[in-house]
């Protein structure tokens, strides 16, 4: 039986085509552009598209093992060049790409430049915060690398004169675009950070990316990098994002945006001095009249608690004393006096003198001693008696014992 007369299945005969396309090297490895179309993201991770061009397309398929490969984001009428093989999808009999790079092209391959460089001189620590530098808040000098006409230097000359006109502005004229753009930049940067200007702007207004390029070259990121002095970026417009952008100490949206962050308002800072002084004198007069006042009740208390106030009020408590002490004094000699006077009286009547005075007498032998009993003497006897106007002297010739109960007798 001749092949003509056998009937396949069509599993051999996709089998057999499915082998033709592996055993095909031309179909294992290639590369293929055109346009994405059909362009489908599956929650599982694969993307699904068709690459055509004017003659025709061919389906495509990227499995999420393979998204390493895709460094953007592919959307339809990207034009792009797809890396993979050819190969025969078994099941539904039709043969598809199976990618496993996808670069765009044109624009497109610069862009997956910018994304290599970046990601090298990310992972060299170029972009890290630790190396960037402050802005001065206040400047003198601000140095800016970018053409010498267009419209970036006008907007900064005219925002750095109305916020501060007092800043001069050192221009480094320098190719942006196109060749010999990589080096003019680079010796700006150099030439204005020997000169030591406070702060510089480096960058350019809008276009596209390869307009931009020049700031995506290896050698300006480095030397905006090794700069001394803080450097603001300002390339292109909002959008537009650059190597030095990520390099530089802060980016800019705008060159206009930069002139603001450069250049303080000095008008701003104006105002708020004349604010801080207003606040300043509002809080000094209130510390005043509240100082005042104290002053005039320290002067209440003084008034009361003074030296002189307390040797007044000692004065008169001492002289109020005095004359307390006097009374009391004067009190205690009067009755003093009246007990003396009383005493007196009482001595009076015991008085030897008031006695001998009504008619009294006393005697003295002797030798002085007092007579008080007749055993003291004998007949015979020399005595003395004591009257009121004298003494008499006088013998004993009897001493005469008394009985005062009224017994009497004769000592002879």
């Amino acid at each position: 039986m001749s092949h003509y007369d056998k009937v396949y299945s069509v599993r051999q005969v996709n089998g057999y085509i499915k082998n033709m396309f592996t055993q095909d090297f031309l179909l294992r490895n290639l590369r293929v552009g055109g346009e994405v179309s059909n362009c489908k993201y599956h929650t599982s991770g694969h993307i699904y598209f068709s690459l055509k061009d004017e003659s025709g397309a061919i389906a495509c398929v990227m499995f999420a093992g393979q998204r390493k490969g895709l460094a953007f984001s592919m959307k339809n009428g990207d034009k792009v060049v797809v890396e993979g093989s050819v190969d025969v999808y078994q099941r539904d009999g039709r043969y598809q790409m199976y990618a496993r790079k996808i670069s765009l092209e044109g624009a497109g391959l610069l862009y997956e430049r910018f994304l290599a460089l970046k990601d090298e001189l990310e992972e060299m620590g170029m972009f890290a915060a630790e190396y960037k530098q402050p802005i001065p808040r206040f400047i003198q000098t601000l140095g800016v690398v970018t053409a010498p006409t267009g419209a970036a230097i006008q907007d900064i000359r005219n925002i750095a004169a109305r916020r501060n006109p007092y800043v001069q502005i050192i221009l480094y004229p320098a190719l942006v675009q196109g060749d010999g753009a990589k080096e003019s930049i680079v010796k700006g940067i150099q030439a204005l950070d020997a000169l030591g200007v406070d702060v510089m702007i480096v960058g350019r207004g809008g276009g596209s990316i390869e307009d931009l390029w020049a700031f995506n070259e290896e050698v300006v990121a480095r030397a905006v990098f090794d700069c001394s002095v803080p450097v603001i970026s300002a390339v292109g417009h909002e959008t537009d994002t650059t190597i030095i952008d990520y390099v530089a100490d802060l980016r800019a949206p705008t060159p206009s945006a930069a002139a603001e962050l450069a250049v303080y308002d000095y008008r701003a800072l104006q105002e708020d001095l004349r604010a801080y002084e207003k606040a300043l004198q509002d809080r000094m007069g209130d510390r005043l009249t509240r100082m005042w006042e104290r002053i005039r009740q320290y002067q209440t208390r003084l008034r009361y608690l003074s030296p002189q106030s307390q040797i007044r009020e000692k004065r008169q408590y001492l002289a109020d004393t005095e004359e307390r002490l006097r009374a009391d004094m004067d009190r205690q000699i009067l009755r003093a006096q009246n007990a003396l006077d009383l005493y007196v009286e009482r001595l009076k009547g015991l008085s030897p003198l008031d006695r001998l005075k009504q008619g009294f007498s006393y005697s003295m032998d002797e030798k002085g001693r007092t007579l008080m009993s007749i055993a003291q003497v004998q007949a015979g006897d020399v005595v003395t008696v004591q009257v009121s106007d004298g003494s008499i002297r006088a013998q004993v010739r009897e001493v005469t014992p008394v009985d005062w109960d009224g017994q009497e007798g004769v000592v002879g």
